[in-house]
């Protein structure tokens, strides 16, 4: 079976919108909503620039680009973990396959750059 990090990546922002609206809405919450659905979705429109890149360069800096962003996705979950402790759970899996993106990545970034 092939693996497909292009439909992973897309299906974790789909992961991250579905998540978003699940969670309670106040005035804590909707700005930390707004920065997580923006990090977690631009995982995968970043990594459909890498693969249509035209450079090996412009592919290793728009792997890096990911891979920021995976991290910054993490970071949002905890937060939104923390103002809405009802839906930890659900924030821990995505924190769990952000991690694991960012690790897929890392080891991208450092492949390619051999």
């Amino acid at each position: 079976m092939r693996y497909d990090l292009e439909e992973r990546t897309q299906k974790f922002g789909e992961k991250v919108i579905g998540f978003a609206r699940e969670v309670p809405k106040d005035v804590i919450t909707i700005p930390i909503l707004s920065q997580l659905v923006r990090a977690g979705t631009s995982v995968g429109a970043n990594y459909c620039e890498a693969i249509g890149a035209g450079s090996k360069k412009d592919f290793r800096n728009k792997i890096f680009i990911c891979k920021k962003e995976a991290q910054e996705t993490k970071h949002w979950l905890r937060m939104v973990a923390r103002a809405a402790p009802e839906i930890r759970e659900k924030a821990q899996e995505l924190w769990r396959e952000a991690q694991e993106l960012t690790l897929i990545f890392h080891k991208i970034a450092s492949s390619s750059s051999k």
